[in-house]
């Protein structure tokens, strides 16, 4: 991290307000006669400009967290407040403004559209944006320049993955949210995504949430929440920011 990057983020950790303050969250899923208690009143606060990585087990509520984050799940109780928007209760409506204004999201599987080249997965979503980034510019970002047209057949799974990336970035959203972004891949690709992550990050400025399994990632963060059984167990701060090149798994 560059010495502005870390005070401006040491300063939004030590006084400003949060982007996105959760309070008291907990999640229940209902199965028939049976409760699956996936989040036990949760608190987290985000701030601008931060990477975060949420560790935890299989099972351990880390994605039914991510999805709140992101306004495709609803909390059973507690409040999600966003800047001076209280998503809770918030209807569909007013949910899906939300992610298409603030929020990209980046998953395992990298859910392209095969019928569409690398260039065409970013451009539909930049048709729904309000100030989008120029779709091949997306792409060049994530050192995709030379594979524009290229179909996701033609693709490594790496470059996949960067694709969806450069899909989430292209909207400029506030907020990426990462689920288990290298879980597919292996240790040099996976690598290589999460240098396109930690870059984006820094050159944006955008909070950067990632959730793994894999503890040797949380080295890359300003601050890692570790989940276990629906709650937060442990929040710590690195003192330095590893590179991903600096990671070993």
């Amino acid at each position: 991290m560059s010495p502005a990057s870390e005070l401006t983020t040491r300063a939004n950790l030590a006084g400003s307000e949060p982007v996105f303050h959760i309070h008291g969250v907990t999640k229940v899923y209902r199965m028939g006669d049976v409760e699956v208690h996936a989040l036990r009143g949760v608190d987290l606060d985000l701030y601008a400009g931060e990477f975060v990585v949420v560790l935890g087990p299989s099972g351990s509520g880390k994605s039914t967290l991510l999805n709140i984050l992101g306004g495709l799940d609803v909390p059973t109780a507690g409040e999600v407040h966003y800047l001076d928007h209280q998503l809770t209760g918030a209807g569909d409506a007013a949910l899906t403004r939300f992610r298409r204004e603030h929020v990209g999201f980046v998953f395992q599987f990298y859910n392209l559209i095969p019928s569409l080249t690398a260039l065409e997965n970013v451009a539909l979503v930049t048709e729904i944006a309000d100030h989008p980034m120029d779709p091949e510019k997306a792409l060049r970002m994530v050192d995709l320049g030379e594979r524009l047209n290229h179909f996701p057949s033609q693709l490594s799974g790496g470059e996949q993955q960067r694709v969806a990336i450069a899909r989430a970035v292209a909207k400029r959203p506030d907020i990426l949210l990462c689920d288990e972004p290298t879980g597919a891949l292996d240790y040099p690709t996976g690598k290589l995504v999460l240098d396109v992550l930690d870059r984006i990050n820094r050159d944006l400025g955008t909070i950067a949430v990632v959730i793994t399994h894999n503890a040797a990632i949380a080295g890359m963060a300003d601050r890692v929440v570790r989940v276990g059984s629906g709650r937060i167990v442990e929040i710590t701060r690195n003192e330095r920011r590893l590179l991903p090149s600096e990671l070993s798994w």
